[in-house]
């Protein structure tokens, strides 16, 4: 479908840095009159919107908050005739980079967050990008029906950026991923044509569709049967793979054009609505709490338990069982559901309609470990509030491991592996052999049913060594990755971490069909250039969020901020951008921003903004300037941060220092 053409010409250089010759105050003037949106382009708004959940930080052109999609329809239109490349974000969540680089950023999640359509006879939602997860499922709730990718992160991530990223979930073991639940994209592509994607029949003439479209349709179909053998070799056989482009969509015979764009990052158009599919609510859910004394006794089991035919297998570590004794909103759950000191936690959950018939899976959940030495090591959670406290601590999982007090954190690089679950055992040992080597350890949690366990080594990366370690690492990893024929993204996706390693994990023809793949949606790189193809290595120090030279400024702070690495800024540091704060769920965090919906006004917003006045990166003033004033005066000094954010930042002290 063909809805409007604005013309536009000049192409946009792919890969980093080609926002670089753009003029942003002529961009940024010829936005503010062309467009009914807000434009943000003073440093402090670029600083806030240059950082993601990843490691790296690159300040962006500038911001637009388009109010629909006329307004990007305007800002496509003129970024292209401007020459600048465009970078479209939802949260800000991305663990790998991908919503961070030199480009326009077009914040979806302000204004395009309408749910559009639900079709609950037909199992179907229609929704803008900028759509919530947590608000689509409980508006869903009414009609006994849910979108069932639930990912750690579903009170604030949208839709948009989990169709671009090919999102998956604790239960994806049952129900997928996200390009398994996706019937259609509407997306506007860098010539300017809005198209929907969907299901394409193997004869063309007989779908419909304009000439460009079915044009483009011919050239995938033709890359696709060219490397067929490629992709039979190069795509690994495991349940959890987003690396790339899904070529392995792509059929002659017919396939779902949408898919091919679901994981593509942002790279190949800008997703106005996405139609997805739903799925019944579960009337009941029960929850198995499995202790093992070793944590490879824990991997050992999976397959068994696997076998069971549970909606969810997931794991946590030692690392985030102490960890969360010591966080105020999961100590007590930690206390009553944890038995002794065990090295490791499966969770183990099934669901259904029949009460009896759940009762009887935990009795052969309990058989099954005492089969396999184990025997009463299993706590059964079968009451509701429970289980949503039990799973709020393995939801939190990242975020617990970087409330780390410490130089060194948890680093996400390697975090996304997946291997086949008759080697994560093997796996898991030989990993942890190479932190040793390196000198480190990791934190393990997360997807142990279809073999991703989130693994993060412990780095320093303001010091080069730091830096040096998670290259050698990854280039470690990686490898035993592709021995095990795994997927060295199984879930977090590219970014600019990953994809580098896309040649050597698929092999240098399906590299190269990627790029063209790239070509025939945006031959001018209008799109999040760097991402899945032509990227900059993965430890270009320059990008990382604490760069060489990294340091505080001069300070004689007021309060007592000893208790962490690097004192006042140490404190703001704690901030890894999970994003936590920008729920829209019960709870207090952050009632400024929940009047504002301002990236300004969030706990997050402020922590970054702190951070980078104090490391003197907005000025040798900001810290007494009047940006600095706004962007503190929302903070009503509620603390609720410090109690609801999983890595402890307590913005209200922050702001009584400030005041000082």
């Amino acid at each position: 479908m063909q809805t409007g053409r604005r013309t536009v010409a000049g192409p946009v250089a792919a890969g980093r840095g080609s926002g670089a010759r753009v003029g942003a105050p002529r961009l940024a003037a010829r936005l503010r009159r062309e467009i009914e949106g807000e434009v943000l382009f003073d440093p402090f708004e670029r600083g806030r919107y240059a950082t993601d959940a990843s490691i790296y930080q690159i300040e962006p052109i500038g911001v637009v908050r388009p109010r629909s999609v006329a307004d990007v329809e305007a800002a496509l239109a003129i970024a292209r005739e401007e020459g600048a490349p465009v970078l479209a974000r939802g949260g800000g969540t991305s663990q790998a980079g991908q919503t961070v680089g030199e480009a326009l950023v077009i914040d979806c999640s302000a204004h395009l967050d309408r749910i559009l359509a639900v079709d609950a006879g037909g199992r179907r939602a229609r929704v803008e990008p900028g759509v919530v997860l947590g608000r689509l499922n409980a508006r869903l709730r009414r009609d006994g029906l849910m979108f069932p990718v639930d990912i750690s992160t579903a009170s604030r991530a949208t839709l948009g950026g989990m169709a671009a990223n090919n999102s998956c979930g604790s239960r994806s073991i049952r129900y997928g991923n996200m390009v398994h639940n996706t019937h259609a994209i509407e997306a506007i592509l860098a010539d300017g044509n809005r198209h929907r994607f969907a299901r394409v029949p193997g004869n063309l003439g007989a779908g419909g569709g304009t000439p460009g479209y079915i044009d483009l349709v011919r050239k995938l179909r033709a890359i696709a049967e060219r490397e067929r053998d490629a992709i039979a070799q190069g795509f690994p056989d495991v349940l959890r793979k987003v690396g790339g482009y899904n070529l392995e969509s792509v059929d002659a015979a017919g396939h779902n054009m949408a898919h091919l764009l679901v994981g593509s990052e942002g790279t190949l158009g800008f997703f106005t609505a996405i139609e997805v599919d739903l799925q019944p609510v579960p009337p009941l859910r029960v929850l198995g709490v499995c202790h093992f004394p070793r944590f490879r006794d824990a991997m050992d089991a999976v397959p068994r338990l696997v076998a069971l035919g549970p909606d969810a297998v997931e794991l946590v570590d030692r690392t985030i069982i102490e960890l969360g004794r010591g966080i105020q909103m999961f100590r007590e759950t930690v206390h009553e559901v944890v038995q002794g000191r065990p090295d490791a936690l499966l969770l183990v959950e099934f669901a259904g309609e029949d009460r009896a018939a759940l009762l009887a899976r935990l009795e052969a959940l309990d058989d099954a470990m005492s089969d396999l030495g184990h025997p009463g090591a299993t706590v059964r959670a079968v009451d509701p509030a429970l289980q949503a406290r039990i799973w709020g601590v393995r939801e939190a999982g990242l975020n617990i491991v970087m409330s780390m007090k410490t130089e060194g954190k948890p680093v996400s690089f390697i975090e996304d592996c997946a291997v086949p679950l008759e080697d994560l055992g093997d796996f898991t040992d030989r990993l942890t052999r190479v932190f040793e080597k390196h000198g480190t350890t990791g934190t393990w949690y997360a997807h142990a049913s279809v073999g991703l366990l989130h693994v993060r080594p412990v780095l320093n990366l303001k010091q080069p060594q730091g830096a040096a370690a998670m290259r050698a690492i990854a280039e470690e990893a990686f490898a035993m990755v592709r021995e095990y024929k795994g997927s060295h993204s199984g879930e977090h996706g590219d970014g600019i971490v990953r994809s580098e390693f896309h040649e050597r994990m698929f092999g240098p023809s399906l590299a190269r069909a990627f790029e063209e793949v790239k070509d025939a949606f945006d031959p001018g790189g209008l799109f999040n250039p760097g991402k899945i193809v032509r990227a900059p290595r993965m430890d270009d120090r320059s990008l990382f969020r604490f760069k060489p030279g990294y340091a505080a400024a001069p300070l004689a702070p007021a309060l007592d901020w000893s208790d962490w690495p690097g004192g006042f800024l140490g404190a703001a540091e704690m901030c890894n951008n999970n994003g936590a704060c920008r729920k829209a769920d019960p709870g207090v965090m952050c009632p400024s921003f929940r009047a504002t919906g301002r990236e300004r006004d969030l706990t997050r917003g402020r922590a970054n903004t702190l951070r980078l006045a104090l490391s003197g990166q907005l000025g040798p003033d900001a810290l007494v300037s009047d940006d600095m004033v706004q962007t503190m005066a929302l903070c009503v000094g509620c603390k609720g941060c410090r109690r609801e954010c999983p890595t402890g930042v307590d913005m209200a002290r922050m702001k009584v220092e400030f005041l000082h």
